[in-house]
Order: structure tokens, then C-alpha cells, then sequence
């Protein structure tokens, strides 16, 4: 410990903490917007400068370690003027749309020059306007709306490790791009959107789909269906203006229902579905010395890291699609069916927090409705769908039930639709890192053993920990399991298993810090202590469920009584399963810097 005063005030704090982190323990606040807890700490913004005695001129509080004796001021005539000329400079080459932004209001710049008391800038503009990159499914960067704080720089880089965007050129030049200037949708970026999530502009948002949906749900021809993931129920409250982690299910359905969705579905009786296909997945593996460890295939973001980055260890992951994916093909063969639709009028609507679904849903292989019935109606190419047609971020329903002039709040709690709106609270906890994890163990064990589980929660694979390990015993079988959330982390679990010394025989990925709660759709901000609260209200749901394996949920039973008669049987082979593909990618040194490009990614 030692030492500081600060504003005339002494305060005993430890001494490895920057002056920031002392100030915030103190009760101070210091404005900041190039800096994020855990993310980035670029002293590029000049926002959070302080005074500190003997220094010789102001000092990046954000960086500055505090030291014995240290006296420090952030309140004066100097420093406030410093900030706002720094962020009058920032404004100087800002669009100044604010009302028209998607970021209206969720902005740390708006935000900060308000709090700061800006009411002009007073500088001109010294950059040239640049066209917008809309190259990606999945994201769209405004390079005129960037500050440079380098905050989506560290999050690919450091936390991802997947080094999609960067800084380039120098001086009043510069600027943050893509390899070549080729655009997101042109590099080896996995969609994943943390890079949106940490922006405190709108420098790069998900690609807006409200307008395109909005005008399905206004069609009368159109049977428009939506499907909500776990994640979602305990993040669009907290986008309607609640607390974090507000658990509002009922709320959602209810909203869903008045926006004008025929039918409200879950994606968690997809959820329970992809339990059912790949816990017999492992288990077949396990018996008949299939390639392991096998790697969970819910997160489209990580697929796509897999392709670009691990292309050998393909393999490894399971076949089955993700819930979202299987929910679009069981909607247009099985329900279309039982309700006597043409699927070609179905209109499936994903709400998802994630910007890698958006992707994923116009993956190629993602057509499997429309396959199954051209085998069946010698169909054309010219009548083919997507299982899936519109995926919306969690900020983006927000968006459309405040254009609506829906009151969340006062929603009453009504419940999803059958038949494909049961389901269990081992699909809940797919929303969770860990969650798909401890949903296949609770099924896997029982239809290994023919025992029934004693505890079903799995709690060694719960937590915020980057990567989890757990130990399962299946009749005198020891099987040792991991969770890894973020793709750096996954980059470790890969590199291990490239050199042969993989010691799991299932492991769980999750593109996200956090899992899918801490998306790259999500509320903003996304932070860790949100992210927790999140988690809680995800466990709560599970443990208030009647039922909490996915092989007990009786819809799923009768979907395979019904069609796909078996797991892994040939129906469920050609509906929900899938391959996937290697592409392209750069090579990269630790230190982050390219040294190969192999063949360029698309």
C-alpha cells in the first residue's frame, strides 16, 4: 500500500494501480474513452488527463501508476480545459448526425462532451470523408465516425487473437482498416462483433435488419415465426431501460406477440434438439474411436475462427448445427408440415445475441429445409430458401419495440407457442459459457449409465474462468472435459491438440467473453460485473424449470417419434448436421505482426 492524496484528501491504495484505478477507489470518477477495463489501455484520447505535483505537464491517468507521496488534482481550471480542447478536436472530424445515429444516446462521446459541457467545436475538419465498409453479413464500420481509441483493435488482437482490423498509415492519416482495405467482409474476421460491443462510437455496428423485417411481419402472404435464444431473456430488459440481468421471458414473448410474430418460438427446444444429436455424437465417437476431443459447434463465430485458423482441426467438431440452424430447418419441413404451410411462406426470424448468426444463416450449407423438400416436390433452384431468413441482435429488437411504442415494463408474462416452445433448463444454460457443456454431460451420463443423476449441476464448468476443466465419471470411465469462452483461450485448447497433447474428450468453445450473454448483440455496456448478473439470472431459469435434461423434453420426443425417428439416423443426418470448410488466412507472429498470407479469406 501507500500513500496518495488526491484533492487534498489522503487515501491509502495499492501500489501497483494506475492513478485511474486509485481515483475510482476513491469515489473519483475520471472521464475516459480510449480506455477499458480488461481491454485497452491506449492513452490515445487525452481524456483522462489529471495534474500531478512535479510533473511537468499533465499526466494519462489511465497509464500512470500511483506512487508514495504521489499528489494528484483531476478537478481543475487546466484539466478541464485540456479534455474538452481534446474532445472539441474529436468532434472536429465527427459527422455530426447524433440524432440519426444508431448510437443516439448509447454514445461515450456524446456522452463525455455533454458531461464535460462542449457546446462547440471549435476547430474545422481535417479528414476526408470515406465511404462506409458494408463488405461484412454481419457488421458495418464508418470509418468517419472513429475516434482511434484502439479499443476493437485490442479486443481482435488480445482477447480474440484474431487480428482482423488494425491501425494503418501514420499522422493525420491515420486510420483503423482491414487488410488491403478490403473491408470486414473480405479477411479472416469471425463476425463475432466484440469489436461493436467496445466501441464507443458507432464506428462499426451490426448490420440493422429491422426495416426488412418490419416489412415481412406488414405482408399477409408471409407466415412470419420468430425464435428467441437463451441469452436474449436476460438481455432485452436491460435494453428496455431495466436493471442488468433482468430475467423477462414472459415480457418478451408477450412484446414479440404485439410486434406481429404469428408465432413466438425458443430456441431452446433447439437447444435441447442439438443435446439430443450431439451428446450421441460423443457418445458414438467414444465407442467407436471417432476423432476426439470432440469440440462443441454452437457458436458460428468460433466455426469460422476454426476454418480460417485451425483448418486440421476440422475434424475435431461436431457435426451438428447450431440451435438457431436446426430451428430453421425443423420450422420449414416438420412444423410446415403439421400446419399444412408452404415453407416457401415461411419467414423464420432469429433473435440472437450475436452478430456471427447473421453470418451463419446465409452460410450455403444452411439450406437444408429447402433440400429436403426439392427431393420430395422436384423443386427448383429458383424456389430455394434459407432455413433461417432474418437474424436480429438483441439491440436490435429493442430498437423495434420502441418504434412500436411498446411499454416493455407493463407487459403481462404469456408463454411461447407449441410445438416448438417446450423446453428444458439444460437448454436455458446455453446462454452461459460452460452451459452447452454441463447440458450434454447431464444427458450423455444417463444414457451412458442408464442412471439417473443424483446433482445436475455441473458447477466445476460454471463460472467466468477462461478455461474450465471437469472430470466425469460414466460408468468407471473417466472422461475429462474443458470450457474455454473468448477465441484466445480456444487458441490454446487448438494448439494443444495440434500437438498431440489434448488430455479431453469433449471440449466446449464459446466465441464470447462470458459465452453467448457477453455477444457481440448485446445490451451496451457489456462488462464483466454485467455479465455475471446475466449468468444469474440464466441459472435461476434452469433451476425453476420442471424439466432440466434435454432428453425428458416431450416435444423433442415427439418430433423423433414423429419424423426424424433416431439421433444421428439419416433424416437427422441431412437436417441437422453439417461440414464445414478451410479457408483462407494470414499467418501472424506473437508480437502481431503478418508473415505469410496463404490464400485470402472470404
Amino acid at each position: 500500500m501507500v500513500t496518495v492524496r488526491i484533492n487534498g484528501s489522503e487515501f491509502q491504495v495499492q501500489k501497483n494501480l494506475t492513478i485511474l484505478e486509485a481515483c475510482t477507489h476513491a469515489g473519483i470518477r475520471i472521464p475516459t474513452l480510449c480506455f477499458m477495463q480488461d481491454v485497452a489501455r491506449n492513452a490515445s484520447c487525452g481524456v483522462c488527463l489529471v495534474e500531478v505535483k512535479g510533473a511537468r505537464s499533465l499526466v494519462r491517468s489511465c497509464t500512470a501508476c500511483v506512487y508514495e507521496g504521489m499528489e494528484i488534482v483531476t478537478n481543475s481550471a487546466r484539466i478541464r480545459d485540456a479534455r474538452k480542447t481534446n474532445v472539441e478536436l474529436l468532434l472536429a472530424n465527427h459527422p455530426k448526425d447524433c440524432l440519426t445515429c444508431l448510437r443516439n444516446q448509447n454514445c461515450e462521446l456524446q456522452t463525455i462532451a455533454a458531461e464535460l459541457g462542449v457546446m462547440e467545436s471549435r476547430f474545422v475538419q481535417t479528414k476526408k470523408r470515406v465511404p462506409l465498409d458494408t463488405t461484412s453479413p454481419s457488421l458495418v464500420r464508418d470509418p468517419n465516425k472513429c475516434i482511434l481509441c484502439g479499443r476493437c483493435i485490442a479486443v481482435c488482437s488480445n482477447v480474440q487473437t484474431v487480428h482482423a482490423i488494425s491501425d494503418s498509415q501514420r499522422g493525420i492519416k491515420t486510420r483503423i482498416s482491414t487488410y488491403m482495405e478490403k473491408g470486414l467482409g473480405n479477411v479472416a474476421c469471425t463476425n463475432c462483433g466484440q469489436c461493436a460491443l467496445v466501441c464507443p462510437t458507432a464506428a462499426i455496428v451490426e448490420r440493422d435488419d429491422t426495416d426488412a423485417v418490419f416489412e415481412e411481419l406488414m405482408d399477409p402472404e408471409k407466415i412470419v415465426i420468430v425464435q428467441t435464444a437463451p441469452a436474449i431473456r436476460v438481455g432485452i430488459g436491460e435494453a428496455m431501460g431495466m436493471a442488468p440481468g433482468s430475467l423477462v421471458t414472459g415480457q418478451m414473448v408477450a412484446g414479440l406477440r404485439r410486434l406481429g410474430f404469428k408465432r413466438v418460438f425458443d430456441t431452446q427446444f433447439a437447444a435441447d434438439l442439438t443435446i439430443m444429436e450431439e451428446g450421441h455424437e460423443l457418445i458414438h465417437r467414444l465407442t467407436n474411436k471417432g476423432a476426439l476431443p470432440m469440440i462443441t459447434s454452437c457458436s458460428p463465430g468460433w466455426i469460422k475462427f476454426a476454418e480460417h485458423f485451425f483448418p486440421d482441426a476440422l475434424p475435431h467438431l461436431s457435426t451438428c448445427k447450431s440451435p438457431q440452424q436446426m430451428f430453421g430447418a425443423i420450422a420449414k419441413t416438420y412444423y410446415a408440415a403439421k400446419m399444412e404451410y408452404d415453407p416457401r411462406n415461411i419467414v423464420v426470424v432469429s433473435v440472437m445475441p450475436c452478430t456471427a448468426k447473421k453470418y451463419e444463416a446465409r452460410r450455403p450449407e444452411m439450406m437444408g429445409a429447402f433440400e429436403h423438400w426439392k427431393e420430395k416436390r422436384a423443386w427448383s433452384d429458383q424456389d430455394a430458401f434459407y432455413d433461417v431468413d432474418y437474424v436480429l441482435t438483441t439491440r436490435e429488437l429493442a430498437r423495434m419495440f420502441k418504434e412500436s411504442g411498446i411499454q416493455f415494463a407493463s407487459l403481462p408474462v404469456e408463454e411461447f407457442d407449441n410445438p416448438l416452445g417446450e423446453s428444458t433448463g439444460a437448454a436455458v444454460i446455453f446462454g452461459a459459457s460452460g452451459g452447452v457443456m454441463e447440458a450434454a454431460l447431464r444427458t450423455a451420463y444417463e444414457v451412458v449409465t442408464g442412471k439417473t443423476l443424483a446433482d445436475l449441476n455441473f458447477t466445476s464448468v460454471r463460472g467466468m474462468e477462461g478455461i474450465k476443466e471437469a472430470e466425469v465419471d460414466m460408468n468407471g470411465k473417466k472422461l475429462k472435459v474443458a470450457v474455454a469462452h473468448s477465441l484466445g483461450n480456444a487458441r490454446r485448447l487448438l494448439e494443444q491438440i495440434q500437438a498431440g497433447q489434448s488430455p479431453y474428450a469433449f471440449i466446449e468453445i464459446m466465441t464470447c467473453p462470458g459465452g453467448c450473454l457477453g455477444g457481440g448483440g448485446q445490451p451496451i455496456p457489456t462488462t464483466w460485473d454485467v455479465r455475471k448478473k446475466r449468468a444469474e439470472s440464466i441459472y435461476a431459469e434452469d433451476m425453476g424449470k420442471p424439466i432440466r435434461k434435454s432428453h425428458e423434453n416431450p416435444q423433442v420426443a415427439a418430433l423423433y417419434r414423429e419424423l426424424l425417428k433416431n439421433p444421428l439416423g439419416e433424416l437427422s443426418h441431412h437436417l441437422l448436421h453439417t461440414s464445414y470448410e478451410k479457408r483462407g488466412v494470414f499467418v501472424w507472429n506473437t508480437n502481431g505482426s503478418r508473415t505469410k498470407n496463404l490464400t485470402h479469406a472470404k
